[in-house]
């Protein structure tokens, strides 16, 4: 079994920039995330279970983050804080410190910045931020290890290049990869390799996972390109 990951609450109005950062913290940090659109939702998912990070915005709809990590910190709760905010005056970040987080970050920001800023928080607060961890549908894929799990915990017996495959359709996922592209990545550039082997391993791969029309995820034919990666949002 896979060491469970890190959870991380994004409290995010705005409901395009909330799915985004999830989508990012699921796929490319390798985080379980949940989320909240205001004060009260953000109460209701903190009363559930305990997180080992916080994203939050300043400007909600029924409060502001200020008021909340305060209260947060009066109740006893030491949950790191990561304020994101377009409000980037002095006066705010001192405020936003004040209330008790942990780091600032301005609106618009940088991705690759905002995943390094996660990790630092979650390994400072005892959680390994599982950056070679990607998940999709249920299942987990462990890039370290190699190894892939089932939603149910089960191992999926996949070759070298059958994982190979499958871990460079989840980090392109969404986009139309031509055969050449996929061969290049999986294969290598120095080896001679018919473009209709793509075609065999997907259908293997496909076949291994259980792959069914009801499935969270498939792996679509385009045609006169490739292949495209699709993933149920939230999934």
């Amino acid at each position: 079994m896979t060491t469970a990951a890190p959870t991380v609450l994004v409290v995010e109005d705005d409901p395009n920039l909330r799915l985004a950062l999830r989508d990012n913290l699921e796929h490319q940090g390798g985080y379980a995330v949940e989320e909240a659109a205001t004060v009260k939702e953000a109460r209701e998912h903190l009363s559930r279970r305990d997180f080992q990070l916080i994203l939050l915005d300043v400007m909600l709809p029924d409060g502001d983050g200020y008021a909340l990590c305060r209260a947060l910190r009066e109740e006893g709760m030491s949950v790191p804080v990561l304020m994101l905010t377009a409000r980037t005056l002095e006066e705010d970040v001192v405020r936003g410190f004040e209330s008790g987080a942990q780091d600032y970050l301005g609106k618009p920001y940088r991705l690759r910045e905002l995943l390094a800023r996660v990790g630092a928080h979650l390994k400072r607060s005892g959680g390994v931020a599982p950056t070679k961890l990607l998940r999709f549908a249920g299942y987990s894929v462990d890039l370290d290890r190699r190894r892939v799990e089932t939603p149910e915990g089960a191992e999926v017996e996949l070759t070298r290049k059958e994982f190979d495959l499958l871990a460079f359709f989840l980090k392109e996922r969404e986009r139309a990869l031509k055969r050449d592209e996929i061969l290049d990545a999986v294969w290598g550039t120095d080896v001679v390799v018919d473009p209709h082997t793509v075609d065999n391993f997907v259908s293997s791969l496909k076949r291994k996972l259980k792959w069914t029309s009801a499935s969270r995820f498939s792996i679509q034919t385009v045609r006169g390109v490739g292949y495209r990666m699709e993933v149920e949002r939230g999934s």
